[in-house]
Protein backbone atom coordinates (compact mmCIF):
# COMPACT_ATOMS: atom_id res chain seq x y z
CA UNK A 1 0.00 0.00 0.00
CA UNK A 2 1.28 3.45 -0.93
CA UNK A 3 -0.26 6.65 0.35
CA UNK A 4 2.10 9.31 -1.00
CA UNK A 5 -0.65 11.15 -2.87
CA UNK A 6 -2.74 11.42 0.30
CA UNK A 7 0.00 13.18 2.29
CA UNK A 8 0.08 16.99 2.28
CA UNK A 9 3.30 18.59 0.98
CA UNK A 10 4.62 19.69 4.39
CA UNK A 11 4.76 16.32 6.22
CA UNK A 12 5.85 14.60 3.01
CA UNK A 13 8.80 16.98 2.63
CA UNK A 14 9.76 16.54 6.29
CA UNK A 15 9.87 12.78 5.80
CA UNK A 16 11.97 13.17 2.64
CA UNK A 17 14.42 15.57 4.32
CA UNK A 18 14.97 13.30 7.31
CA UNK A 19 15.54 10.27 5.09
CA UNK A 20 17.85 12.16 2.73
CA UNK A 21 20.05 12.90 5.74
CA UNK A 22 20.30 9.26 6.73
CA UNK A 23 17.53 9.00 9.32
CA UNK A 24 14.57 6.71 9.73
CA UNK A 25 11.28 8.62 9.52
CA UNK A 26 7.69 7.38 9.57
CA UNK A 27 4.20 8.69 9.93
CA UNK A 28 2.80 7.49 13.25
CA UNK A 29 -0.35 7.47 15.32
CA UNK A 30 -3.81 8.63 14.32
CA UNK A 31 -2.89 9.68 10.80
CA UNK A 32 -1.70 6.14 9.98
CA UNK A 33 -4.80 4.63 11.56
CA UNK A 34 -7.04 6.95 9.55
CA UNK A 35 -5.22 6.33 6.28
CA UNK A 36 -5.63 2.58 6.74
CA UNK A 37 -9.32 3.11 7.50
CA UNK A 38 -9.70 5.38 4.45
CA UNK A 39 -10.57 8.33 6.67
CA UNK A 40 -9.10 11.83 6.22
CA UNK A 41 -6.47 12.41 8.94
CA UNK A 42 -6.76 15.51 11.11
CA UNK A 43 -3.10 15.75 12.09
CA UNK A 44 0.19 14.47 10.74
CA UNK A 45 2.74 13.19 13.26
CA UNK A 46 6.21 11.92 12.43
CA UNK A 47 8.57 9.73 14.42
CA UNK A 48 12.30 9.41 13.71
CA UNK A 49 15.63 8.24 15.08
CA UNK A 50 16.99 11.79 14.66
CA UNK A 51 17.64 13.50 17.99
CA UNK A 52 15.87 16.79 18.82
CA UNK A 53 18.91 18.99 18.14
CA UNK A 54 19.39 17.27 14.82
CA UNK A 55 15.77 17.87 13.86
CA UNK A 56 16.13 21.55 14.72
CA UNK A 57 19.29 21.77 12.62
CA UNK A 58 17.63 20.25 9.55
CA UNK A 59 14.64 22.60 9.40
CA UNK A 60 14.77 26.41 9.28
CA UNK A 61 11.83 27.08 11.58
CA UNK A 62 11.02 24.95 14.61
CA UNK A 63 9.58 25.24 18.10
CA UNK A 64 11.19 23.32 20.96
CA UNK A 65 8.35 23.51 23.48
CA UNK A 66 8.23 19.70 23.76
CA UNK A 67 11.96 19.14 23.49
CA UNK A 68 12.19 17.61 26.97
CA UNK A 69 9.97 14.80 25.70
CA UNK A 70 11.80 14.50 22.38
CA UNK A 71 9.17 16.45 20.43
CA UNK A 72 10.04 19.25 18.02
CA UNK A 73 7.38 21.18 16.14
CA UNK A 74 8.46 21.88 12.58
CA UNK A 75 6.83 24.95 11.04
CA UNK A 76 6.67 24.61 7.23
CA UNK A 77 6.38 27.51 4.82
CA UNK A 78 2.85 26.39 4.01
CA UNK A 79 0.42 24.31 5.98
CA UNK A 80 -0.02 23.67 9.71
CA UNK A 81 2.90 22.78 12.02
CA UNK A 82 3.98 19.14 12.20
CA UNK A 83 5.19 17.39 15.36
CA UNK A 84 8.35 15.38 14.83
CA UNK A 85 9.26 13.10 17.74
CA UNK A 86 12.38 11.11 18.47
CA UNK A 87 11.92 7.42 19.27
CA UNK A 88 11.72 7.25 23.05
CA UNK A 89 11.05 5.20 26.16
CA UNK A 90 9.18 6.77 29.06
CA UNK A 91 10.22 6.88 32.69
CA UNK A 92 7.44 6.31 35.28
CA UNK A 93 4.45 8.66 35.30
CA UNK A 94 3.70 10.33 38.63
CA UNK A 95 1.02 12.89 37.72
CA UNK A 96 -1.24 10.64 35.66
CA UNK A 97 -0.44 12.59 32.52
CA UNK A 98 3.29 12.93 31.75
CA UNK A 99 6.40 10.78 32.21
CA UNK A 100 8.94 12.15 34.66
CA UNK A 101 11.63 11.77 31.99
CA UNK A 102 12.33 10.13 28.64
CA UNK A 103 15.25 8.28 27.13
CA UNK A 104 15.76 8.02 23.40
CA UNK A 105 15.36 4.53 21.98
CA UNK A 106 14.31 2.65 18.84
CA UNK A 107 11.13 2.20 16.83
CA UNK A 108 9.93 -0.94 18.61
CA UNK A 109 10.36 0.58 22.08
CA UNK A 110 8.63 3.77 20.97
CA UNK A 111 5.62 1.85 19.65
CA UNK A 112 5.30 -0.19 22.82
CA UNK A 113 5.03 2.89 25.07
CA UNK A 114 1.98 4.28 23.20
CA UNK A 115 -1.68 3.99 24.24
CA UNK A 116 -3.65 1.72 21.91
CA UNK A 117 -2.49 -0.76 19.30
CA UNK A 118 -4.28 0.97 16.42
CA UNK A 119 -2.41 4.21 17.25
CA UNK A 120 1.07 2.63 17.28
CA UNK A 121 1.54 1.80 13.59
CA UNK A 122 4.46 3.32 11.67
CA UNK A 123 4.06 4.01 7.96
CA UNK A 124 6.39 5.04 5.15
CA UNK A 125 3.79 6.51 2.77
CA UNK A 126 6.11 6.36 -0.24
CA UNK A 127 7.29 2.75 -0.07
CA UNK A 128 4.22 1.51 1.75
CA UNK A 129 6.34 -0.06 4.48
CA UNK A 130 4.21 -0.57 7.59
CA UNK A 131 5.83 -1.45 10.89
CA UNK A 132 3.55 -3.08 13.41
CA UNK A 133 5.16 -4.09 16.70
CA UNK A 134 1.96 -4.39 18.76
CA UNK A 135 -0.71 -6.09 16.64
CA UNK A 136 -2.40 -2.90 15.50
CA UNK A 137 -3.23 -4.23 12.02
CA UNK A 138 -5.12 -7.20 13.43
CA UNK A 139 -7.08 -4.94 15.79
CA UNK A 140 -7.95 -2.57 12.94
CA UNK A 141 -9.30 -5.53 11.00
CA UNK A 142 -11.20 -6.78 14.06
CA UNK A 143 -12.43 -3.23 14.85
CA UNK A 144 -11.06 -3.36 18.39
CA UNK A 145 -9.69 -0.73 20.75
CA UNK A 146 -6.99 -2.56 22.70
CA UNK A 147 -4.50 -1.05 25.13
CA UNK A 148 -0.87 -1.94 24.45
CA UNK A 149 0.39 -4.45 27.01
CA UNK A 150 -1.22 -4.22 30.44
CA UNK A 151 -4.28 -1.92 30.12
CA UNK A 152 -4.22 -1.00 33.82
CA UNK A 153 -0.61 0.13 33.49
CA UNK A 154 -1.44 2.17 30.36
CA UNK A 155 -4.38 3.89 32.10
CA UNK A 156 -2.37 4.58 35.25
CA UNK A 157 0.32 6.26 33.16
CA UNK A 158 -2.09 8.68 31.53
CA UNK A 159 -5.59 8.93 33.01
CA UNK A 160 -6.93 10.74 29.95
CA UNK A 161 -6.60 7.41 28.13
CA UNK A 162 -9.64 6.24 30.10
CA UNK A 163 -11.80 8.72 28.23
CA UNK A 164 -9.89 8.40 24.97
CA UNK A 165 -10.61 4.67 24.90
CA UNK A 166 -14.35 5.38 24.97
CA UNK A 167 -14.02 8.19 22.44
CA UNK A 168 -12.10 6.05 19.96
CA UNK A 169 -14.61 3.22 20.31
CA UNK A 170 -17.52 5.59 19.76
CA UNK A 171 -16.11 7.66 16.90
CA UNK A 172 -14.65 4.71 15.01
CA UNK A 173 -17.60 2.42 15.81
CA UNK A 174 -15.18 -0.13 17.26
CA UNK A 175 -15.59 -2.39 20.26
CA UNK A 176 -13.50 -2.15 23.40
CA UNK A 177 -11.27 -5.17 23.91
CA UNK A 178 -12.66 -6.97 27.00
CA UNK A 179 -9.49 -6.63 29.06
CA UNK A 180 -9.17 -2.95 28.14
CA UNK A 181 -12.82 -2.34 29.00
CA UNK A 182 -12.56 -4.17 32.33
CA UNK A 183 -9.62 -2.00 33.37
CA UNK A 184 -11.53 1.28 33.11
CA UNK A 185 -14.16 1.16 35.94
CA UNK A 186 -11.67 0.59 38.80
CA UNK A 187 -9.69 3.62 37.64
CA UNK A 188 -12.57 5.86 36.52
CA UNK A 189 -12.27 8.23 39.49
CA UNK A 190 -8.70 9.03 38.41
CA UNK A 191 -10.11 11.09 35.55
CA UNK A 192 -10.41 13.95 38.06
CA UNK A 193 -6.63 14.31 37.95
CA UNK A 194 -6.96 15.47 34.34
CA UNK A 195 -7.63 19.12 33.57
CA UNK A 196 -11.19 20.19 32.81
CA UNK A 197 -10.06 21.48 29.41
CA UNK A 198 -8.78 18.07 28.29
CA UNK A 199 -11.90 16.30 29.55
CA UNK A 200 -14.01 18.91 27.74
CA UNK A 201 -12.20 18.37 24.44
CA UNK A 202 -12.64 14.59 24.59
CA UNK A 203 -16.29 14.88 25.60
CA UNK A 204 -17.12 17.43 22.91
CA UNK A 205 -15.50 15.27 20.22
CA UNK A 206 -17.38 12.23 21.51
CA UNK A 207 -20.69 14.07 21.16
CA UNK A 208 -20.09 15.48 17.68
CA UNK A 209 -18.00 12.75 16.02
CA UNK A 210 -19.53 9.52 17.32
CA UNK A 211 -21.40 7.21 14.99
CA UNK A 212 -24.14 7.16 17.66
CA UNK A 213 -23.70 9.66 20.45
CA UNK A 214 -26.33 7.90 22.55
CA UNK A 215 -24.40 4.65 22.43
CA UNK A 216 -21.29 6.63 23.39
CA UNK A 217 -23.16 8.04 26.40
CA UNK A 218 -24.16 4.51 27.39
CA UNK A 219 -20.54 3.38 27.12
CA UNK A 220 -19.47 6.26 29.37
CA UNK A 221 -21.99 4.98 31.91
CA UNK A 222 -21.02 1.34 31.55
CA UNK A 223 -17.35 2.13 32.16
CA UNK A 224 -18.09 4.27 35.25
CA UNK A 225 -16.86 7.50 33.63
CA UNK A 226 -20.24 9.21 33.29
CA UNK A 227 -20.82 9.58 37.02
CA UNK A 228 -17.33 11.06 37.34
CA UNK A 229 -17.44 13.69 34.60
CA UNK A 230 -21.21 14.31 34.29
CA UNK A 231 -22.91 13.21 37.53
CA UNK A 232 -25.93 15.39 36.65
CA UNK A 233 -26.49 13.31 33.50
CA UNK A 234 -25.91 10.04 35.36
CA UNK A 235 -28.68 11.16 37.74
CA UNK A 236 -31.19 10.81 34.87
CA UNK A 237 -30.91 7.01 35.06
CA UNK A 238 -34.07 5.53 36.56
CA UNK A 239 -36.00 8.82 36.66
CA UNK A 240 -39.46 7.73 35.50
CA UNK A 241 -41.63 9.72 33.09
CA UNK A 242 -45.36 9.60 32.25
CA UNK A 243 -45.73 6.71 29.78
CA UNK A 244 -48.40 8.54 27.79
CA UNK A 245 -45.81 11.15 26.83
CA UNK A 246 -42.65 9.05 27.14
CA UNK A 247 -43.31 5.42 26.24
CA UNK A 248 -39.59 4.97 25.65
CA UNK A 249 -38.77 4.95 29.37
CA UNK A 250 -36.75 7.01 31.82
CA UNK A 251 -35.04 10.35 31.25
CA UNK A 252 -31.67 8.78 30.48
CA UNK A 253 -33.16 6.46 27.85
CA UNK A 254 -34.96 9.40 26.26
CA UNK A 255 -31.77 11.45 26.13
CA UNK A 256 -29.78 8.53 24.74
CA UNK A 257 -32.32 8.00 21.95
CA UNK A 258 -32.19 11.70 21.07
CA UNK A 259 -28.40 11.64 20.87
CA UNK A 260 -28.52 8.58 18.61
CA UNK A 261 -30.91 10.45 16.30
CA UNK A 262 -28.63 13.47 15.87
CA UNK A 263 -27.66 14.21 12.27
CA UNK A 264 -24.07 13.35 11.27
CA UNK A 265 -21.51 15.85 12.55
CA UNK A 266 -24.03 17.99 14.46
CA UNK A 267 -23.13 21.40 15.75
CA UNK A 268 -21.62 21.30 19.22
CA UNK A 269 -24.34 23.67 20.40
CA UNK A 270 -27.10 21.31 19.31
CA UNK A 271 -25.36 18.21 20.70
CA UNK A 272 -24.91 19.85 24.11
CA UNK A 273 -28.48 21.12 24.14
CA UNK A 274 -29.73 17.57 23.46
CA UNK A 275 -27.47 16.06 26.12
CA UNK A 276 -28.53 18.57 28.79
CA UNK A 277 -32.07 19.57 27.80
CA UNK A 278 -33.66 17.41 30.52
CA UNK A 279 -30.89 17.63 33.10
CA UNK A 280 -33.31 19.57 35.29
CA UNK A 281 -35.79 16.68 35.53
CA UNK A 282 -34.12 14.62 38.29
CA UNK A 283 -34.09 17.48 40.84
CA UNK A 284 -37.65 18.60 39.96
CA UNK A 285 -39.30 15.16 39.69
CA UNK A 286 -42.33 14.64 41.93
CA UNK A 287 -45.39 12.42 41.81
CA UNK A 288 -48.34 14.80 41.66
CA UNK A 289 -52.12 14.54 41.85
CA UNK A 290 -53.74 16.32 38.89
CA UNK A 291 -57.04 18.21 38.90
CA UNK A 292 -58.91 15.20 37.55
CA UNK A 293 -57.62 13.10 40.44
CA UNK A 294 -55.12 11.10 38.42
CA UNK A 295 -51.51 10.92 39.44
CA UNK A 296 -48.34 11.06 37.37
CA UNK A 297 -44.78 12.28 37.41
CA UNK A 298 -44.32 16.05 36.99
CA UNK A 299 -41.20 18.11 36.39
CA UNK A 300 -42.27 21.68 37.09
CA UNK A 301 -39.79 24.35 35.99
CA UNK A 302 -37.36 21.69 34.79
CA UNK A 303 -36.43 23.82 31.76
CA UNK A 304 -35.29 26.83 33.81
CA UNK A 305 -33.65 24.62 36.44
CA UNK A 306 -31.93 22.68 33.66
CA UNK A 307 -30.65 25.88 32.06
CA UNK A 308 -28.98 26.89 35.32
CA UNK A 309 -27.52 23.41 35.71
CA UNK A 310 -26.23 23.47 32.13
CA UNK A 311 -24.46 26.76 32.83
CA UNK A 312 -22.80 25.23 35.87
CA UNK A 313 -21.78 22.07 33.99
CA UNK A 314 -20.34 23.91 30.99
CA UNK A 315 -18.58 26.42 33.23
CA UNK A 316 -17.01 23.50 35.11
CA UNK A 317 -15.82 22.11 31.76
CA UNK A 318 -14.33 25.50 30.82
CA UNK A 319 -16.58 25.82 27.78
CA UNK A 320 -16.58 29.20 26.00
CA UNK A 321 -18.96 31.67 27.63
CA UNK A 322 -20.87 32.36 24.42
CA UNK A 323 -21.48 28.65 23.83
CA UNK A 324 -22.55 28.17 27.43
CA UNK A 325 -25.13 30.95 27.22
CA UNK A 326 -26.50 29.74 23.88
CA UNK A 327 -26.97 26.20 25.16
CA UNK A 328 -28.57 27.45 28.38
CA UNK A 329 -30.93 29.69 26.40
CA UNK A 330 -32.06 26.80 24.19
CA UNK A 331 -32.65 24.59 27.22
CA UNK A 332 -34.54 27.32 29.10
CA UNK A 333 -36.94 27.78 26.20
CA UNK A 334 -37.30 24.28 24.84
CA UNK A 335 -40.78 23.76 26.32
CA UNK A 336 -42.22 26.97 24.85
CA UNK A 337 -42.30 25.58 21.32
CA UNK A 338 -45.32 23.48 22.29
CA UNK A 339 -47.29 26.74 22.66
CA UNK A 340 -46.35 28.04 19.19
CA UNK A 341 -49.79 27.55 17.53
CA UNK A 342 -51.40 29.70 20.25
CA UNK A 343 -48.80 32.48 20.26
CA UNK A 344 -49.64 36.01 19.21
CA UNK A 345 -48.04 36.86 15.86
CA UNK A 346 -45.41 39.09 17.47
CA UNK A 347 -44.31 36.43 19.93
CA UNK A 348 -44.24 33.77 17.23
CA UNK A 349 -42.13 35.95 14.95
CA UNK A 350 -39.67 36.60 17.77
CA UNK A 351 -39.35 32.84 18.20
CA UNK A 352 -38.89 32.26 14.47
CA UNK A 353 -36.40 35.10 14.19
CA UNK A 354 -34.13 33.97 16.98
CA UNK A 355 -30.55 33.19 15.86
CA UNK A 356 -30.95 29.95 17.82
CA UNK A 357 -34.19 28.92 16.10
CA UNK A 358 -32.69 26.26 13.80
CA UNK A 359 -31.22 24.37 16.76
CA UNK A 360 -34.33 24.96 18.87
CA UNK A 361 -36.47 23.46 16.12
CA UNK A 362 -34.15 20.48 15.63
CA UNK A 363 -34.08 19.85 19.38
CA UNK A 364 -37.88 19.85 19.36
CA UNK A 365 -37.95 17.36 16.46
CA UNK A 366 -35.51 15.03 18.19
CA UNK A 367 -37.48 15.35 21.43
CA UNK A 368 -40.67 14.30 19.66
CA UNK A 369 -39.33 11.37 17.61
CA UNK A 370 -37.61 10.02 20.72
CA UNK A 371 -40.83 10.03 22.78
CA UNK A 372 -44.46 10.39 21.63
CA UNK A 373 -43.58 10.75 17.89
CA UNK A 374 -46.08 13.58 17.33
CA UNK A 375 -44.61 16.17 14.94
CA UNK A 376 -47.56 18.54 14.45
CA UNK A 377 -45.84 21.43 16.27
CA UNK A 378 -42.64 20.81 14.31
CA UNK A 379 -44.48 21.00 10.98
CA UNK A 380 -46.41 24.08 12.12
CA UNK A 381 -43.14 25.87 12.91
CA UNK A 382 -41.55 24.72 9.66
CA UNK A 383 -44.47 26.15 7.69
CA UNK A 384 -44.55 29.35 9.71
CA UNK A 385 -40.85 29.94 9.08
CA UNK A 386 -41.25 29.22 5.36
CA UNK A 387 -43.77 32.04 5.07
CA UNK A 388 -40.94 34.50 5.63
CA UNK A 389 -38.72 33.18 2.86
CA UNK A 390 -39.07 36.46 0.92
CA UNK A 391 -38.79 38.86 3.87
CA UNK A 392 -36.97 39.01 7.19
CA UNK A 393 -38.78 37.39 10.08
CA UNK A 394 -37.65 40.27 12.27
CA UNK A 395 -37.51 43.42 10.11
CA UNK A 396 -35.78 46.60 11.31
CA UNK A 397 -38.02 48.47 13.78
CA UNK A 398 -39.92 51.42 12.33
CA UNK A 399 -39.99 53.30 15.63
CA UNK A 400 -36.67 54.14 17.26
CA UNK A 401 -35.43 55.97 20.33
CA UNK A 402 -34.92 59.11 18.23
CA UNK A 403 -38.61 59.07 17.36
CA UNK A 404 -39.51 58.97 21.06
CA UNK A 405 -37.23 61.91 21.79
CA UNK A 406 -38.84 63.83 18.93
CA UNK A 407 -42.20 63.16 20.57
CA UNK A 408 -40.93 64.75 23.78
CA UNK A 409 -40.03 61.65 25.77
CA UNK A 410 -36.98 61.80 28.01
CA UNK A 411 -34.64 58.79 27.66
CA UNK A 412 -35.03 56.34 30.52
CA UNK A 413 -36.06 52.80 31.50
CA UNK A 414 -39.51 53.27 30.01
CA UNK A 415 -38.02 53.59 26.51
CA UNK A 416 -37.59 49.84 26.10
CA UNK A 417 -41.22 49.15 27.08
CA UNK A 418 -42.54 51.70 24.57
CA UNK A 419 -40.24 50.49 21.81
CA UNK A 420 -41.11 46.84 22.41
CA UNK A 421 -44.85 47.59 22.33
CA UNK A 422 -44.42 49.48 19.04
CA UNK A 423 -42.32 46.68 17.56
CA UNK A 424 -44.89 44.08 18.62
CA UNK A 425 -47.55 46.05 16.71
CA UNK A 426 -45.24 46.16 13.70
CA UNK A 427 -44.68 42.39 13.85
CA UNK A 428 -48.43 41.87 14.01
CA UNK A 429 -48.92 43.71 10.73
CA UNK A 430 -48.98 47.44 11.41
CA UNK A 431 -46.43 48.83 8.94
CA UNK A 432 -47.62 52.45 8.94
CA UNK A 433 -45.06 54.35 10.98
CA UNK A 434 -47.38 57.30 11.47
CA UNK A 435 -50.01 55.02 12.99
CA UNK A 436 -47.41 53.46 15.28
CA UNK A 437 -46.28 56.88 16.48
CA UNK A 438 -49.86 57.99 16.99
CA UNK A 439 -50.44 55.06 19.33
CA UNK A 440 -47.57 56.05 21.62
CA UNK A 441 -48.77 57.88 24.77
CA UNK A 442 -47.98 61.58 24.93
CA UNK A 443 -45.34 62.29 27.59
CA UNK A 444 -46.55 64.14 30.69
CA UNK A 445 -45.81 67.88 30.73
Amino acid sequence: MKFADAIPPAPRQILVTLRQHGHEAFLVGGCVRDLLLNRPPKDWDIVTDALPDRIMALFPKTHAIGKAFGIITVVPEEGPPVEVATYRADAPYTDGRHPTAVTFSDARTDAQRRDFTINALLLDPVSGELRDYVGGQADLAARLIRAIGDPTARFQEDHLRLLRAVRFAATLDFALDPATRAAIPPLASQIHRISAERIRDELFRLLTESQQAGAALQLLHDTGLLREILPEVAAMIGVEQPPEFHPEGDVFTHTRLMLDALPPRPSLRLALAVLLHDVGKPPTAHYATLRDGTQRWRFESHASVGADMARAILTRLRAPNALTEEVATIIAGHMRLADAPNMRPAKLRRLLGSPLFADELELHRLDCISSHAQLDIYHFLQNAHAQFAAEPVLPPPLVTGRDLIALGHTPGPHFSEILQAAYDQQLEGQTDKAALLAAIPVPPP
